[in-house]
């Protein structure tokens, strides 16, 4: 058995012995950074096959994939709550978002922004 290997296998005992939100949220985290995306999708589907109907298994990918609907109010920092919310939308609702609220800036904030995307794309 490889060592990377091992260790993920240490890492998934620790978090089904822990077994909460936290220490799954942890196992996705060290996946996503010592798996190969070929791996971690093999992973995802033993993990939905091993469900005992396909009805479950639709469940769980219903609930990975679901969409975090429209954004909450802000409360102290607006930047930061929009970020969280953009980490759990889809891309079809980020771009819908990102251009509703782009038509919606008066010319001369849209034309900032703009010159803000220009410059993160040559600083890139």
């Amino acid at each position: 058995m490889k060592s990377e290997h091992k260790r993920m296998a240490r890492v998934i005992g620790y978090t089904l012995t822990l077994g909460d939100a936290d220490a799954w949220a942890g196992f996705t985290t060290v996946a996503r950074v010592r798996l190969t995306i070929e791996e971690r999708a093999a992973l995802a589907w033993a993990a939905l096959r091993a469900l005992d109907t396909p009805e479950q298994a639709e469940m769980v990918a219903d609930a990975v994939l679901a969409v975090a609907g429209y954004p909450l109010s802000t409360f102290l920092n607006p930047m930061e709550d929009a970020r969280w919310w953009a980490s759990f939308a889809s891309l079809k609702e980020r771009k819908a978002y990102a251009l509703a609220a782009y038509e919606a800036l008066p010319f001369r904030e849209q034309m900032a922004f703009r010159n803000h995307i220009s410059e993160v794309e040559i600083a890139a």
